[in-house]
């Protein structure tokens, strides 16, 4: 039986499938705790070589001990630090797990800059989700099916009762 890492990287992995024909090999895990580690784990059934990135404070989590390799960074939230870590160890992949990573733009396009695949939605599709309006407008024009809702922002309860009202 399939098991739950190797499913849950494979998922993660499905993104990059259209961008690139070459071979990757080392992923870059931008996070920490269980979804470093779940991430770490698959990565290791996979055979691909591993690098965490870490906080000082979190130098003896278990993610940075289960990495093939670990470096330090002033935060998990300095983007262009750990895109710079990710070059430097070598990486063609990173993986930005849940949470402010997965939604930043800004770390998918750097790691485009520097060849590195972003494992992920595209910048422009973290753009386009990450405005609620805009993201409506989307689904509505390749018919996916959408709640009652304004066109545009609410920026009252007057505005919301109007949108609600139809």
């Amino acid at each position: 039986q399939e098991s739950t890492q190797y499913t849950d990287m494979r998922l993660a992995a499905a993104p990059l499938a259209g961008r690139s024909r070459r071979q990757l090999h080392t992923l870059l895990v931008a996070n920490r705790g269980e979804i470093a580690v779940r991430i770490l784990r698959a990565a290791a059934e996979l055979d691909v070589r591993t690098v965490a990135v870490y906080e000082p404070a979190d130098e003896a989590s278990l993610h940075v001990a289960l990495a093939g390799q670990a470096l330090a960074v002033p935060s998990y939230l300095d983007t262009h630090r750990i895109v710079s870590a990710a070059a430097e160890a070598g990486c063609d992949m990173l993986h930005p797990g849940y949470g402010f990573l997965s939604e930043s733009a800004g770390l998918a396009d750097a790691c485009d800059e520097a060849g590195i695949s972003f494992v992920g939605p595209t910048a422009s599709t973290i753009r386009k989700l990450g405005d609620k309006v805009a993201a409506r407008q989307l689904a509505q024009q390749l018919g996916v099916p959408t709640a009652a809702g304004s066109a545009a922002p609410c920026d009252s309860p007057a505005g919301v009762r109007a949108a609600m009202a139809g």
